[in-house]
């Protein structure tokens, strides 16, 4: 049998080469450069191929396809949300997601998302609250300290400069195990016996939580003039993580807003509730914040270009560092019109 050629062969980033790669790199360093990365696709918002995720709800979880394009190279990414899954010892989140040259449909990229995802979704936090957090905030609040907490928590150190990390979850073993991973790193980590205590002293709030349903994880009187909150806990439809009131006292900044509203908080509010698309502030289209007593929201509920933009960075970093995988992934006959006769020779003896 002829062996396959060079077309046939796909970069795999597989989940050790995934972490191999961020170690060498440095993991403040990657979340660093992935949100520049994030931020320099937003200023060509207008480029993508946009579109709601595509999702299949059941009554555990969803499942989710997250596509787009910017014209060169298509992207998706295959994503669940299982918030029962941690029960069985399950990841509550996986993903996997490819890159396509679009010129010739061409798959470049096959990659593990899992920890990818919580990469990304940790920058687009930090380059969203580098834009609309107060100036030289330097104490923040996560409420919610599974998976993704240690990931918010370094990438606003390494983008915004936060200097102390207060931690509240209603399981006291996932707030013991977030503080312990985050020793070492350089960040003050303070483990609160509430949401309002672990918000005392902090310019900067971020929600993530996974349960799926309408849940008052912060309520108004906790969220005093100034704050910037990052809600960026698993969105779906019917999971909400603030109270309404909250909504209706800040300056409320989306993603994309077909998605958002029917995933954020903003699904609380009516369907012309007025809100700021991000990559026009990015770009000076809009404002981000305008004053010290402002109450700003990013309603994040993760959209398909950050996940394009953060598989085109490890992409042309695996490629430098040899980090990934050769896949023989695609067909490539002798005669591209005949398929049939490639299967038909591979049976014949070497």
């Amino acid at each position: 049998m002829t062996p396959p050629s060079h077309l046939a062969y796909v970069p795999f980033i597989s989940v050790e080469n995934m972490m191999r790669l961020v170690h060498s790199i440095g993991i403040e360093t990657v979340l660093k450069e992935l949100a520049d990365a994030i931020e320099h696709d937003f200023t060509r918002w207008p480029l993508f191929d946009k579109t709601p995720r595509v999702g299949s709800h059941s009554d555990v979880g969803v499942i989710e396809l997250m596509p787009t394009s910017d014209g060169d190279l298509y992207g998706f990414k295959y994503v669940n949300g299982h918030p029962s899954n941690t029960k069985q010892g399950l990841q509550t989140v996986t993903a996997f997601g490819l890159l396509a040259q679009v010129s010739s449909g061409y798959p470049v990229l096959l990659s593990e998302m899992t920890v990818l995802t919580a990469l990304r979704t940790a920058a687009t936090s930090a380059m969203v609250s580098r834009h609309l957090a107060p100036k030289d905030s330097r104490v923040m609040a996560i409420i919610g300290n599974g998976a993704q907490s240690e990931f918010q928590a370094l990438a606003l150190k390494a983008v915004v400069g936060i200097e102390e990390v207060r931690l509240f979850d209603i399981d006291p073993a996932a707030t013991a195990k977030c503080a312990r991973n985050l020793a070492g790193t350089g960040l003050k980590v303070t483990s609160c016996n509430s949401s309002q205590e672990a918000m005392e002293g902090a310019q900067i709030v971020t929600t993530c939580t996974a349960d799926k349903q309408y849940a008052t994880i912060l309520t108004d009187n906790m969220i005093g003039d100034g704050i910037h909150i990052n809600a960026i806990g698993g969105d779906c439809p019917g999971k909400t993580e603030l109270h309404k009131d909250i909504l209706l006292r800040s300056d409320i900044f989306v993603e994309y807003p077909p998605q958002t509203r029917i995933e954020g908080e903003i699904q609380q509010m009516p369907e012309d509730y007025p809100v700021t698309e991000l990559w026009q502030v990015i770009t000076g289209q809009a404002e981000g914040r305008k004053s010290a007593s402002q109450i700003t929201l990013f309603d994040g509920v993760g959209f398909a270009i950050e996940d394009f933009s953060a598989l085109k960075y490890v992409y042309e970093r695996a490629l430098k560092t040899g980090h990934f995988l050769q896949l023989d992934m695609i067909a490539d006959p002798d005669d591209p019109r005949d398929l049939f006769g490639m299967l038909s020779r591979a049976a014949e003896p070497a």
